[in-house]
């Protein structure tokens, strides 16, 4: 690991994005976006297995707004918004993903495309918005 965080390119906004990394990669990954001075949110997702249960943890760990609607666009406004979580940056690291994957594989590629689109409306307005999902088998690639 090198000083700015396996290589990322900190610094570079344009290098923000979803990117899948081993369960192992989450600690030291996340003290290197704190260094960097980015807000780190940590999404629990062992035994998660659906839909319903992913929102509803996603809800919790970024303390989403009580009108939050339970569904794929009210995620995907909500990331877009953050303003209840004011930062220069944002790093979410979802844990132990390998269940959601398994048990709801268009889930799964669903939340993957919010990310990046999350990801990538971030860049816009100059504010890096990374997203790390943890899985067994990191070498698939996004």
């Amino acid at each position: 690991m090198t000083h700015d965080g396996f290589e990322l390119g900190l610094h570079d906004i344009n290098n923000a994005g979803v990117y899948a990394i081993g369960n192992e990669d989450v600690a030291p990954l996340s003290a290197a976006m704190r260094d960097a001075g980015l807000r780190i949110c940590r999404i629990d997702l062992a035994g998660c297995s659906d839909k319903r249960t992913l929102l509803m943890r996603l809800a919790a760990q970024l303390d989403f707004p009580s009108g939050f609607g339970g569904n794929w666009d009210a995620l995907a406004d909500s990331l877009r918004d953050l303003q209840w979580l004011p930062a220069n940056g944002y790093a979410l690291f979802f844990n132990d993903a390998d269940d959601l994957r398994a048990g709801a594989s268009a889930d799964f590629d669903t939340l993957l495309d919010i990310l990046d689109e999350a990801s990538a409306h971030w860049s816009g307005q100059n504010v890096p918005f990374w997203a790390f999902v943890a899985l067994q088998d990191a070498a698939v690639e996004r």
